[in-house]
């Protein structure tokens, strides 16, 4: 049997009473406040049985080789710092206190009730942001990302937002229940004005922070105590005790997990249970889930609430139940918060990488869930130096280094960057920040930066832990999954004073437009700084030394397109273009090819072709050459091929890619040497 100890209460004393104070009510015999709470209901069985682990997920492409014309640079590692964006530990928000105390991180919690947005008495359309925007923008001045809650009822109270928050607007229309355990009041959550209210509000919430650089994670909420989709124990499961069901009936409560994963495609959205109105998110991969129960044991024997039967779990572990729903692979696409267990906060990482006693196996739960983020305000009491705690932060989320940058170290006019960047945290980097490649001065300024089409959210980790459920070997098992992923670029070095510069490369935080302390995204490397910017190595701008290619994009206006071919979007290629539609008839010329001195010169073509293809390669009026082109990852993630071809002294040559009888692949570009 499941127990919920009142600890659900006392947590949130950490939202605005001291830390003190919230760890020596967490320290309670759990037996003074638990209560029992019956096994999940019948509706929430059958549906889990449909449903069965996923096993082990198959590994992404590998993406493209490192390009062969480039040189190697050999790039340090180094521990990644521990206030890195968008993962490890979050702390609660507390109005006007310094956000960047204790232990570091880059994460501030906090709840909303909803009567606080929803304040008319008359419009349940009416909508009064100013609550939310307070909190983010007082987040954002220290740098850091919110993650958030709505809820509507909240035992006692948080101290600066209200315990009933039941809209104004719902008086005279939807029905109140009182839940005398909790001494709150809980809506109707089947009533039809109720529900058309929330999905309005889900509606307006998306269309004003989707993609707000302010917010990082965003809990569903709404339903249920502190929003957490539970009633416990006016629960689902009537027949042990004297208690009316107030959930909302799994159909309801999909029509709300629906209208999130409809209103927020670009912020990253969690549930709080794989269970949750019947397994609404079985089939949605933009919703994660959020444990807060994180790593706990409890009952006699000590069970776990994290991970799962076939490593002590109990039977409504979080991560039995999402072996039994088919979602233990959901962190590929979604995020994965929660919370430290309250009780255990204080002592969650004295016996890494195990536990002991209430504290379970911590890097089994960390590695098995793929845990991005957890609320923990006990880590208010850590110590940035403890070995123990740094490499449980460093392995959650993403942890990215670059081993290897390419580039000439000398270079003029259009030249090409690569970076070959690994993961080894246990979960990719969910949100698609600009990476840019920038030269520094001897007096460390940026002198020029551009913009590459980098999707960092590609390099995914490169070890994954195995459930035992999978079968795939004795625990811990861990398998090969991501690869090292290559990117490369052509950057103009046009404009740019002759001498010697660094090489730099940046992810940009967007919340950088807005605050001026936000926290910078760093790599798990020796040439990392402060400002962002990552040390790639030293380049010489101007001439002597060894020179780039000449590069010549496809989609250059200055080139001629027959027949079908066609500019067209691609996130991957250079410049973020590419032809396509080559072949049967249809042709790509390049003009005003410089063949410097004359004679055989290597072209290498860059392209893209999710099969294997083949091409014809003619250089003015010369012999037509047949190239065969081996398949890629994709539409959009180039790989190269080299063929010779002679051609003229000066800038008049002509390079035409066709195919008179099949398709030939999409061209992003080709380089001369």
């Amino acid at each position: 049997m499941r127990t919920f100890a009142r600890r659900r209460g006392r947590r949130m004393l950490a939202a605005f009473g001291s830390a003190a104070t919230a760890l020596a009510l967490a320290a309670l015999p759990v037996t003074a406040r638990a209560a029992q709470a019956p096994e999940p209901s019948t509706a929430s069985a059958a549906s889990a049985a449909v449903a069965s682990a996923q096993g082990a997920p198959a590994r992404p492409a590998p993406g493209p080789d490192p390009d062969p014309s480039l040189p190697a640079h050999t790039l340090t590692r180094a521990d990644a710092p521990l206030d890195n964006p968008l993962k490890g530990f979050a702390r609660f928000y507390q109005p006007g206190a310094d956000q960047n105390t204790g232990y570091p991180h880059a994460l501030t919690w906090s709840y909303f009730g909803l009567s606080e947005v929803m304040d008319s008495a008359s419009d349940c359309k009416h909508y009064n942001w100013s609550v939310l925007d307070k909190a983010l923008d007082e987040t954002a001045k220290y740098g850091n990302q919110a993650a958030i809650r709505f809820y509507i009822e909240y035992p006692d109270g948080s101290g600066s937002h209200p315990a009933n928050a039941i809209p104004p607007c719902f008086a005279g229309h939807v029905d109140n229940r009182t839940n005398s355990y909790w001494n709150t009041t809980s809506p109707d959550y089947d009533s039809p004005y109720l529900l058309d209210a929330l999905k309005d509000f889900i509606a307006a919430y998306g269309a004003r922070y989707d993609g707000d650089p302010r917010i990082g994670f965003i809990h569903m909420g709404l339903v249920g105590l502190w929003g957490e989709w539970h009633t416990w124990p006016y629960d689902t499961d009537t027949s042990g005790d004297s208690y009316p069901n107030y959930m909302p009936t799994d159909a309801h409560g999909a029509e709300l997990i629906q209208a999130y994963n409809n209103a927020f495609t670009r912020t990253k959205i969690e549930v709080r249970y794989a269970e949750a109105a019947g397994g609404a998110a079985d089939s949605l991969p933009r919703v994660g889930y959020h444990d807060d129960s994180f790593c706990y044991r409890e009952g006699s024997p000590l069970a776990g609430v994290t991970l799962p039967t076939s490593m002590g779990g109990a039977s409504y572990s979080q991560l039995q139940k999402a072996l039994e729903h088919g979602v233990e692979n959901r962190w590929t696409t979604a995020s994965m918060g929660g919370e430290v267990r309250p009780e255990i906060q204080s002592t969650a990482f004295a016996d890494w990488p195990g536990g002991t006693g209430a504290v379970d196996n911590m890097k089994a739960c960390l590695e098995l869930e793929h845990t991005t983020w957890k609320m923990n305000e006990g880590s208010a009491n850590y110590s940035a130096s403890d070995t123990k705690v740094g490499a449980a932060v460093r392995l959650m989320g993403y942890d990215l280094n670059v081993d290897h940058a390419y580039f000439h170290d000398t270079a003029q006019g259009t030249t090409t960057v690569g970076v070959r960047i690994n993961n080894s945290g246990v979960a990719p980097f969910y949100y698609p920040w600009t990476v840019s490649l920038g030269l520094k001065d001897s007096a460390g300024n940026i002198v020029k930066s551009w913009a590459t089409p980098w999707d960092l959210r590609k390099v995914m980790p490169q070890k994954i832990r195995a459930f035992p459920d999978w079968g795939v070997g004795s625990d811990p098992t861990y398998l090969d999954y991501g690869y090292a992923q290559y990117f490369d670029a052509d950057v103009d070095l046009s404009g740019v004073t002759s001498g010697d510069y660094q090489l730099v490369m940046k992810a940009k935080n967007p919340l950088e437009d807005i605050s001026s302390a936000a926290k910078k995204l760093r790599f798990a490397n020796s040439g990392q700084q402060a400002d962002g910017w990552l040390d790639l190595g030293a380049m010489t701008v101007g001439s002597g030394g060894t020179t780039d290619p000449t590069g010549y994009e496809a989609e250059a206006a200055g080139n001629t397109l027959t027949g079908t071919a066609v500019v067209a979007d691609c996130a991957g290629c250079s410049g973020g273009h590419k032809v396509g539609y080559l072949g049967n008839g249809a042709t790509l010329t390049f003009k005003g090819v410089d063949g410097g001195s004359g004679g055989t010169r290597t072209l290498t073509i860059h392209y893209a072709t999710a099969a294997v293809r083949t091409a014809t390669v003619r250089a003015n009026d010369g012999a037509t050459r047949s190239v065969d082109f081996a398949a890629t990852a994709d539409w959009t993630t180039p790989a190269s091929t080299t063929v010779s071809i002679d051609l003229k002294a000066g800038t008049g040559n002509s390079i035409t890619i066709a195919n008179p009888s099949g398709w030939a692949p999409d061209i992003d570009r080709i380089t001369v040497t």
